[in-house]
């Protein structure tokens, strides 16, 4: 167990934020939370609710959380171009750092992702890197708010003397209500559909998409990784890919995935069929489901991210990651990806969220 570590886990109610909050909870860590309001965290020791975009608020708010060893910052805020997104996510994430100054802190960890590689939302999957994606490659041109966010971080930690790491994961799959960026939620809640009005369940994305070779990451797998970066001391100063250690395509998982839900696949039509489209009328037909099914009663919009998934699965390019710099120091975990899918799934039908 870890005793005397107590983490700042910045976006705890996201993907990213509550696997790695319940992680280290579960190895005697003292977990101390933040998002924009109330939470109830179960496993979260200490909650602040914060407003990271203002500079005395978050100061005011951070005083409680004067004992933080290591922070893990694993949140965003979407604005309506990269402009504002490095100008409003460089922000928030300075003000954290300010606001932890005069805290011990011996580590801190930022999460980002493959827009990295890809380039960012304005300029999304126009330039086609290497695969697969190497740790080592340079920036591209161009604003990019996980560039921003990266240069705070490096410059908070040579300020105040603490380790860093930065954990670029693929497309993130884990269970949680609410989140932008949720994958397994939103196939699942569209196989539902499918199964209910007998509409084919088509694979929305692009030729390339269905086709390449790619993965994903759980957020488990990330879990593991954001401690082991915090503990490992030859991991200090480095950049992470995160992925689950295995392969495959989606001609293959998509049959996987249809037959969890008894569901024939539906002819690809040989281009996108983008799910925003496809789902325009979701919200009635939900509606008419948890009616029937006697679901907990959450709005689709809230279930499932539509834009996100459809960006995910209708890039032109192939996208794997190369996971080196932590494979070479011995950080070695590993998930089977039709078990990310099919253990979301199953928690989403446990809580009565989709239909058995």
């Amino acid at each position: 167990m870890d005793k005397g570590h107590v983490a700042l886990i910045v976006g705890a109610t996201g993907l990213s934020g509550s696997y790695a909050g319940r992680y280290l909870k579960n190895l005697g860590w003292t977990v101390v939370t933040t998002s924009r309001g109330a939470a109830d965290l179960p496993w979260s020791d200490r909650h602040i609710a914060i407003d990271l975009q203002d500079l005395a608020s978050s100061r005011a708010a951070l005083a409680a959380a004067s004992d933080v060893t290591c922070v893990f910052y694993c949140t965003w805020s979407r604005q309506s171009t990269e402009a504002e997104n490095v100008r409003v996510n460089a922000r928030m994430i300075r003000h954290l750092f300010e606001g932890v100054a005069q805290a011990p802190l011996r580590h801190a960890a930022l999460v980002t992702g493959l827009k990295h590689y890809l380039g960012s939302f304005d300029d999304y999957a126009k330039v086609k890197p290497y695969t697969p994606f190497l740790e080592t490659s340079p920036r591209l041109t161009g604003p990019n708010f996980y560039y921003a966010q990266e240069d705070v971080l490096f410059e908070m930690a040579a300020k105040h003397n603490f380790t860093w790491s930065v954990h670029r994961p693929h497309t993130m799959i884990g269970f949680v209500v609410g989140n932008a960026m949720n994958m397994a939620t939103t196939l699942a809640v569209y196989a539902s559909i499918c199964k209910y009005t007998g509409r084919p369940f088509v694979f929305p994305g692009s030729s390339e998409q269905y086709h390449a070779v790619t993965d994903i990451t759980d957020a488990r797998i990330l879990a593991q990784q954001l401690h082991w970066a915090a503990v490992t001391p030859e991991a200090a100063n480095m950049p992470f890919n995160t992925a689950n250690g295995d392969l495959f395509r989606w001609t293959w998982l998509w049959r996987q995935i249809a037959d969890y839900f008894g569901l024939e696949i539906g002819e690809y039509p040989g281009h996108a069929s983008p799910l925003q489209q496809q789902m325009a009328d979701a919200e009635p037909i939900w509606s008419d489901i948890v009616a029937k099914y006697g679901l907990q009663d959450i709005p689709v919009s809230r279930l499932a991210s539509w834009w996100h998934s459809d960006a995910d699965l209708g890039r032109t390019l192939e996208c794997f990651t190369d996971m080196t710099n932590s494979r070479s120091l011995g950080f070695a975990a590993y998930q089977q990806t039709t078990r990310s899918f099919f253990d979301v799934f199953d928690e989403l039908r446990v809580r009565n969220i989709i239909p058995r």
